[in-house]
């Protein structure tokens, strides 16, 4: 999956938590995420409006704004590796809980139909 297909994807299924994702759409979503917001906190800088200790007014936006697309991607992509998207409750636990998330994104799904749905990988196969 491309760049583009996978923000488009994202955005579009934006609070789509069911089915599964890819890992390369997870990731390119969550790049793009992180680009987005880099340039709404320069933009805040320029405008004058974050301090060091606030977030300006551009970022809080995009930061509401990103949200719950970032939360459906990583709930489908908890689904490719066949776990529940109650998974994200581990990021609670300090440390442990951020690698034991790590591990599950990074992980492939596999071609095999889960109780999720049909793997995206077998659909994007031309």
């Amino acid at each position: 999956m491309s760049f583009l297909s996978a923000v488009r994807s994202s955005l579009t299924q934006y609070v789509g938590f069911r089915g599964r994702a890819r890992r390369s759409e997870f990731w390119w979503f969550t790049l793009f995420s992180f680009l987005i917001s880099l340039v709404a906190s320069v933009l805040d800088l320029r405008l004058g409006t974050e301090s060091m200790w606030d977030n300006g007014p551009v970022s809080i936006i995009v930061s509401i704004g990103l949200f719950l697309p970032s939360l459906a991607v990583t709930v489908r992509r908890l689904h490719d590796t066949d776990r529940s998207g109650w998974w994200l409750l581990a990021c609670f636990v300090p440390l442990v809980g951020f690698l034991v998330m790590l591990v599950f994104l990074v992980l492939d799904g596999g071609f095999e139909t889960n109780r999720f749905g049909v793997s995206p990988k077998v659909t994007a196969v031309p």
